[in-house]
């Protein structure tokens, strides 16, 4: 009779004829192995995989954050002149802090065009839809705002001396600080709702006169002249 001998192929333990058996169940548990052996290599191989890919991502985001800190911190060095654009049709152009002494800008529709610490000296802006545009600290010294369209506009701490406002309506401007009016022409003008100083009111209301005639206002009676 052949012997018998207990092995652990399987669970639960069978039994098993060595002399006939034995060598299947050690070939099967080789094989076994072999199998567990190449799906934990497979396994290595894929998360390294993932770390390279990870590491790459990260290499990547690291450059992009590189590059986008490079390019915010090179725009400090970028001529001041490039850095502002101004609004409506001009926005492709520089109007602000810019020198555009006697540039015609006359019918044009400028709205909220920004012209801050711009010099506009002589600058032509007749009949041109300047509503809620901003002069804030520039030079208007001479220049021609008849029959202009301000409203809203900021001529806070501007220089408005010896300019053309026949006609223009002013509704709501603001004229803060130190803007000066001082030898402007203002038949016609509309100051209604201008926050003015009063130096600078009792001024113009020594030559205000004429009737504004898009609104009909009389250039006194928006200025509270008495």
């Amino acid at each position: 009779m052949a012997s018998l001998n207990v092995t652990l192929c399987s669970k639960p333990p069978v039994l098993l004829l060595k002399s006939s058996y034995q060598s299947k169940c050690k070939a099967f548990f080789f094989s076994e192995s072999s199998n567990l052996q190449k799906s934990l290599s497979l396994q290595r191989t894929n998360k390294s995989q993932q770390i390279e890919v990870f590491f790459s991502l990260i290499g990547e985001a690291v450059a992009r954050a590189g590059f986008l800190a490079l390019l915010g911190s090179s725009l400090d060095f970028v001529d001041p002149a490039l850095a502002y654009k101004g609004g409506g049709p001009y926005g492709a152009e520089v109007t602000r802090g810019q020198d555009l002494t006697g540039k015609d800008f006359s019918g044009k529709s400028l709205i909220r065009q920004d012209f801050k610490t711009s010099i506009l000296r002589q600058a032509n802006f007749r009949g041109a839809n300047l509503l809620g545009a901003s002069f804030f600290d520039a030079d208007l010294t001479g220049a021609d705002l008849s029959d202009a369209d301000l409203r809203g506009a900021d001529f806070s701490l501007a220089n408005v001396t010896k300019a053309n406002l026949t006609n223009a309506n002013l509704e709501g401007a603001l004229a803060t600080g130190n803007t000066s009016f001082r030898g402007s022409i203002i038949t016609g003008a509309d100051f209604t709702d201008v926050p003015l100083r009063e130096d600078q009111r009792a001024y113009l209301c020594k030559s205000a006169d004429g009737i504004n005639p898009t609104t009909g206002n009389a250039t006194r009676d928006t200025l509270l002249c008495n």
